[in-house]
């Protein structure tokens, strides 16, 4: 899957390099033509820890591995969107299709949501440098490990994320069942 992934992102004219967080015992698994970083203990220490090395660019790119399907084309999308909006960043998403429930005590549904407003987080997500650094470099542990996404540590500084939609095939790999789906998709795009 990080493959694919870096396969994608290589296809991006207007990214330089890429670095990729791994274990620190699986730093030598990272492919050819990348910098390998060794990554936190949670996702956004990991994502801080790659900051710190992949040099002075901005825009920043950050991307999960997870979703070995996400086209170039998103990508661009993404960063000319960042151009054009005047944004802290941009993330890809989709719009949510299920009804969701809001559920508390004893599995009791406390409220259903309006759909309509509601969008499925994905990656990539790019952000202006400067923003992400405020948000990453000086957060506490505790905070980085309550951030599911790195887009929310942009929101709680008052900074300004917007969405642009990725499509139903950007999927997250994160059971067998996902990774066979991943498998079926990207045979369709070999054949």
């Amino acid at each position: 899957m990080l493959e694919w992934s870096v396969a994608a992102i290589r296809s991006v004219p207007a990214i330089e390099r890429i670095v990729v967080a791994l274990p620190p015992d699986a730093l030598d698994a990272a492919p050819a033509g990348t910098l390998a970083v060794a990554g936190g203990i949670v996702r956004s220490a990991s994502v801080r820890e790659a900051l710190r090395v992949c040099g002075d660019g901005d825009p920043v790119v950050v991307h999960d591995a997870a979703r070995p399907l996400a086209p170039a084309a998103l990508f661009e999308d993404a960063l000319m969107q960042l151009e054009a909006a005047g944004a802290d960043a941009v993330i890809a998403a989709t719009p949510v299709s299920d009804t969701i429930k809001e559920v508390g005590d004893r599995l009791t549904v406390a409220r259903t949501l309006d759909r309509s407003r509601l969008w499925a987080v994905q990656t990539p997500q790019v952000f202006r440098r400067a923003a992400l650094e405020r948000a990453l470099i000086g957060a506490d542990e505790e905070l980085l490990a309550a951030a599911t996404d790195d887009a929310w540590l942009i929101e709680r500084a008052g900074g300004t994320v917007q969405v642009v939609e990725s499509g139903a095939r950007n999927i997250k790999v994160t059971t067998p069942t996902d990774l066979k789906l991943a498998e079926l998709l990207l045979a369709e795009d070999v054949s």
